[in-house]
C-alpha cells in the first residue's frame, strides 16, 4: 500500500514555501497547511441539532462561523456508519477506494464475524499520515478507541483516544499524561464528557505545541439518547460550541462535518420498531442457509444494540436462489430497498469484493436486525431506540469557518458536496 506521495511545488524548486506546497493523496491535491487546520467529525449530529440550538441562541461560534464561512449540506458515505465515514472523511474518498465499507463483517474465506477495531481492511492513504510523512505536525484524536487505530495508521504524530486517555505512551500515541494536559481524569465511555474531552484535548495541544492539522472526532453518545433540541441535546450542542470558539481564538481554521444523522425508530409508545430479518429468513428457507450482518455493530452496546438501518446478508448454502430470497427480503414490511451485492457496491461506491450477497436498506423509522437473541435493548442509552445507517441518515452539515475562494464556492453551488470533500475545502477552499 502506498502510504505517501511526494509533496510537489506550484512554484518550482526543491524547497517552496510552505504555502506553495501541495500533496497528492487517493487522487486529490492537497495544499500544505498555512495556519493551524482543525477538522471535526461531529458524530450523530444531523442538521436538526444545528437549527434547533441555533432557535435558543446558544451556539454563537457556530453559527459565526455559518454566517462568515460557509454552510451547506453534503451527503454521508453509505451505508452510514462511524467507520466507513470516519475513514472516508480523512481519506478524501469513498469506500471502494479506502476499502472499509462498515464497523462489523463476515470475512469471506473463514467465515467468521470480525468486529473491525484496526488498520486491517485499509487499502489507501489518510490524508492524516501523507502529511504526517512531510513534515507536518498532525493530530489524530477520537472519542473511541475502536477508531484509533485506524485513523492513525501510519501516521507520525498524536493519536489517541479520550476512551484510554489515561494509558496513552509515546510508544504507541506520541504522547502521554494526556489526562494532565487536559485537566481530568479520562471520561467513561458512556459520557457526554467523552466528546468534550477530545475538543478539550485539541484546544490544549494547539494552545501549548501547536498543530498544522488535526482530526477530532466525537461520539454519538448524545444523539442515540436525545433527539434534537432537547435540554440534554441542547447542553451538549452549547458545550461544544464553547470549544469551538476557543479554536477560533487560536487561530484555526476549523473545518465541521458528521459521519452520519440520527433517526428516532420506535413506535409511539416508545417500543422499538425492528425487522429481524435473520428470524424471518431462518424460518422460511431455513435455519443457517443465510445470516444477516449488522455492520453498526461495535463495542458500544448501549448506543444502539446493534441495530441500524442497513444490514448485509450473506448465503450460507449452496443452491439458494438467489431471486427467491432477494424478493422475499424486498416484500417484508420496514424494507425500503433490497439489492444484490454488486448493484449496492456500484450504487453507494462500495468495494464489491467485499460486498454481501443481498444489501438491504430499512425504509425510515425502522430498524433492522438479525436474530431476536443477537441484540440486548435492555441497556439502550436513552428510553427510545435512536439509530442510523440507512439513507435517511445520509443528509448531514458541511461546515467551513472562513470564507471559500470563488472557485470553491461555486462549486458548492454545481454539485453535490460528500462529508469526505471537508479536508479539500479546508486546506484548498480557503480564502486567508
Amino acid at each position: 500500500m502506498t502510504t505517501v506521495q511526494k509533496i510537489s511545488s506550484q512554484a518550482g524548486g526543491s524547497e517552496a514555501p510552505a504555502h506553495t506546497k501541495t500533496l497528492s493523496v487517493n487522487g486529490r491535491d492537497y495544499r500544505y497547511p498555512r495556519q493551524p487546520v482543525v477538522v471535526i467529525c461531529y458524530d450523530g449530529c444531523d442538521q436538526r441539532y444545528i437549527d434547533a440550538a441555533i432557535a435558543q441562541s446558544i451556539i454563537p461560534n457556530m453559527q459565526r462561523m455559518m454566517e462568515h464561512g460557509f454552510a451547506g449540506s453534503s451527503l454521508a458515505t453509505m451505508p452510514t456508519f462511524t467507520n466507513p465515514n470516519n475513514v472516508s472523511i480523512v481519506c478524501g474518498a469513498p469506500p471502494s477506494v479506502h476499502g472499509v465499507s462498515g464497523n462489523y463483517y463476515l470475512d469471506r474465506e473463514t467465515r467468521r464475524e470480525v468486529m473491525m477495531l484496526d488498520a486491517t481492511l485499509l487499502r489507501a492513504p489518510t490524508i492524516l499520515s501523507s502529511f504526517s510523512h512531510q513534515g507536518a505536525q498532525v493530530v489524530a484524536i477520537t472519542a473511541k478507541d475502536k477508531l484509533r487505530k485506524v485513523l492513525g495508521h501510519e501516521m507520525l504524530g498524536i493519536a489517541f483516544s479520550a476512551q484510554h486517555a489515561d494509558t496513552c505512551t509515546l510508544e504507541e500515541n506520541g504522547i502521554e499524561n494526556v489526562e494532565e494536559l487536559v485537566g481530568r481524569p479520562a471520561p467513561m465511555q458512556y459520557d457526554a464528557d467523552l466528546s468534550l474531552f477530545v475538543l478539550d484535548a485539541g484546544v490544549r495541544l494547539l494552545e501549548t505545541r501547536g498543530f498544522g492539522l488535526a482530526y477530532l472526532s466525537l461520539s454519538d453518545y448524545v444523539q442515540h439518547a436525545h433527539a434534537p433540541g432537547t435540554p440534554e441535546a441542547n447542553a451538549f450542542m452549547a458545550a461544544v460550541d464553547v470549544r469551538l470558539g476557543r479554536l477560533a481564538e487560536l487561530g484555526a481554521i476549523v473545518g465541521i462535518v458528521a459521519d452520519h444523522g440520527m433517526s428516532d425508530m420506535a413506535d409511539a409508545d416508545g417500543a422499538p420498531k425492528i425487522l429481524y430479518l435473520g428470524d424471518a429468513l431462518d424460518e422460511t428457507f431455513g435455519k443457517g442457509a443465510t445470516r444477516v450482518i449488522c455492520p453498526i455493530t461495535d463495542p458500544f452496546v448501549r448506543h444502539h444494540g446493534a441495530l441500524g438501518g442497513f444490514v448485509r446478508v450473506h448465503f450460507m448454502q449452496d443452491g439458494l436462489d438467489a431471486a427467491s430470497v432477494l424478493d422475499f427480503i424486498a416484500s417484508r414490511d420496514g424494507v425500503a430497498l433490497a439489492l444484490p451485492g454488486p448493484i449496492a457496491a456500484q450504487r453507494f461506491d462500495l468495494p464489491a469484493d467485499r460486498e454481501a450477497d443481498i444489501v438491504v436498506i430499512a425504509e425510515r423509522g425502522v430498524a433492522l436486525g438479525a436474530g431476536t437473541q443477537d441484540h440486548d435493548l435492555s441497556q439502550l442509552a436513552g428510553t427510545r431506540l435512536r439509530s442510523h445507517g440507512g439513507l435517511e441518515e445520509q443528509p448531514v452539515p458541511f461546515i467551513v469557518s472562513h470564507s471559500l475562494s470563488d472557485a470553491y464556492a461555486e462549486r458548492a453551488k454545481a454539485q453535490p458536496l460528500h462529508n469526505f470533500d471537508i479536508f479539500d475545502f479546508v486546506l484548498n477552499g480557503v480564502e486567508v
